[in-house]
């Protein structure tokens, strides 16, 4: 079949259009009537006829339907062209036209812009590289024509012959891809999107942003610091330091710059006048080296022996787990220091748990002469510190925690009846402000001797990490009778706080081992703050009504 022939076997436009928009065969709803609001009237040759015939009083029914045509009518006519155009090549032809599969190329090229040129509005020139022929231009101007006649607007696609190897054109995007940057102005791996996210910032992540948050309230909190250190310099720079304000001002804590200084003199070991200070401190030191050359020579008599031989047991068991504490330079002056303060103190003697209350003061004491975290750090004392500092701290340890044995010493006499006596107090405080948990623990057969007399002997050493027990001892020292009177409602406060969990054991021996075994190991001193705080609300509460809450209403 000739190329002609091929074309003859395609309907022409105005004919399948013809046949579709037929008046004969269009419904009421279609034809055009031009009383109606929003219809509008095409031209037609029907149309154009009744222009010449005279108007008539009253038209038919099949009158009235024959000249009416719907708005929506061309719409209607494109939505069905546009379907009928996405279908395939053998669908579209009609059954009349056989298709031909063995055309060549060349046959196909030069068919194919005659085709496309009769697409009305889609006359986008040619797609091989041919141009269209004379022909076809005028059938094509014709269909635009007629399309536009019967209503069928630009786009619409008509029945027409497309090779099988024919690919149409992909259209540009709506939205262009961005041009890659040249490759100098990208990363070294000449990814672009590294690229873009370097000149583009991103957003801050959540854990940046708690980063930041965190990074802003250490600052906050050291300049609160720097603040407060140099209100404590300034008190203790005066000529007469007074006391009861620096109490007030370190209630919260003591910078660790002026801790040993502070520690000094809240224990009244330094005097607060700052003549006599250098002094004071020489003179003591000196009388405590008396008292070594003096008595520990005798720890191997036979009326010391024993406790020197407990002393001796004790020291390695003092903080197993800082190396500091196994150094034996460190434990020569733990023996020392006890020994001595045992031999001055016949009444009590040594007591397991006093090796503990050493440590604090040790600790703060060697801050003044290196700035290492000597618990978390490697620290070799005999090769940092020279003999004379060594000393110095030695002497200082012994006379503060003489001061500090002095208001609780009947916690170690015999048969250490101070410690029963705050345990009892400990068990009715308990019992006024949370009976629940009083309750639960006397109904599984706990009694607070168990767990609490190692509170009271070892002041809390034991169930906190060092450097909380250094802030708690901040506190102690600064309030009135800290260790003999304030240390029962800290205990009270440190109980109520694992009441949840306390409440969920179901027997004595899950009690026991979660009260011997609480879990500080990660505390700060914001825990310890707010174990203070609940002390002291406690103790303003019960210190001078201890009965209040016992008394029965006089009705």
């Amino acid at each position: 079949m000739t190329d002609s022939g091929a074309r003859s076997a395609v309907p022409q436009v105005g004919e399948g259009l013809g046949r579709a928009m037929s008046p004969q065969r269009r419904p009421f709803w279609k034809r055009n009537a031009p009383k109606v609001p929003g219809r509008s009237v095409q031209a037609s040759p029907i149309r154009e006829n009744l222009k010449d015939q005279k108007p008539r009083k009253t038209l038919s029914f099949q009158d009235f339907e024959d000249n009416t045509s719907d708005a929506w009518d061309d719409a209607e006519d494109e939505i069905i062209a546009l379907s009928e155009a996405k279908l395939s090549f053998e669908n579209l032809l009609p059954t009349s036209a056989p298709v031909n599969h063995g055309k060549t190329a060349s046959s196909n090229q030069a068919s194919l812009p005659q085709r496309l040129d009769e697409i009305p509005g889609e006359n986008t020139g040619p797609v091989t590289g041919d141009f269209p022929t004379q022909s076809s231009t005028v059938k094509s101007e014709e269909a635009s024509s007629v399309s536009r006649q019967k209503g069928v607007g630009p786009g619409v696609g008509i029945r027409q012959s497309i090779p099988e190897d024919f690919t149409p054109p992909v259209p540009p995007p709506a939205h262009p891809p961005p041009t890659l940057p040249p490759a100098e102005d990208t990363a070294e791996s000449g990814d672009w999107n590294v690229a873009q996210s370097e000149s583009r910032p991103n957003p801050p992540s959540r854990l940046s942003r708690q980063l930041g948050r965190r990074q802003s309230d250490d600052k906050s909190l050291s300049e609160r610091e720097g603040v407060k250190l140099k209100k404590v310099q300034e008190f203790i720079a005066g000529p007469n330091t007074d006391l009861d304000a620096l109490k007030k001002l370190v209630w919260s804590g003591i910078p660790r710059e002026a801790r040993p200084t502070v520690w000094k003199l809240l224990s009244n070991y330094l005097p607060a006048n700052v003549e006599r200070r250098c002094m004071m401190l020489e003179r003591k030191r000196e009388e405590y080296f008396r008292f070594v050359d003096q008595y520990y020579p005798s720890r191997t008599q036979e009326i010391h022996v024993e406790t020197w031989r407990q002393i001796h047991i004790d020291i390695p068991r003092t903080n197993p787990l800082i190396p500091l504490f196994q150094q034996k330079v460190i434990q020569e002056i733990y023996e020392r220091v006890l020994f001595i303060w045992a031999i001055r103190h016949p009444a009590s003697g040594y007591v397991q748990g006093i090796n503990d209350l050493v440590t604090p003061f040790f600790v703060v004491f060697l801050s003044e002469y290196t700035d290492l975290d000597v618990i978390t750090e490697d620290f070799d004392a005999s090769q940092n510190l020279d003999p004379k500092a060594l000393n110095a701290i030695e002497a200082d340890c012994f006379w503060c925690l003489s001061k500090l044995l002095d208001g609780i010493q009947d916690n170690y006499t015999f048969a250490q009846p101070g410690i029963q006596l705050k345990v009892n107090k400990l068990r009715e405080l308990v019992k006024r402000i949370d009976a629940p948990l009083h309750a639960h623990l006397e109904a599984h057969m706990v009694e607070y001797l168990q767990f609490a007399f190692r509170w009271m002997n070892n002041l809390l050493m034991r169930e906190l990490p060092l450097r909380c027990t250094i802030r708690l001892w901040d506190t102690y020292l600064a309030e009135p009778q800290g260790f003999s009177s304030f240390h029962l409602y800290v205990c009270a406060a440190f109980l109520i706080r694992w009441r949840k969990d306390l409440l969920r054991e179901r027997d004595f021996q899950g009690l026991m081992l979660h009260l011997q075994n609480l879990p500080t190991i990660h505390w700060g001193d914001d825990e310890i703050g707010l174990t203070l705080a609940e002390a002291y609300r406690l103790k303003y509460m019960f210190a001078d009504a201890p009965n209040h809450l016992n008394q029965k209403k006089n009705t």
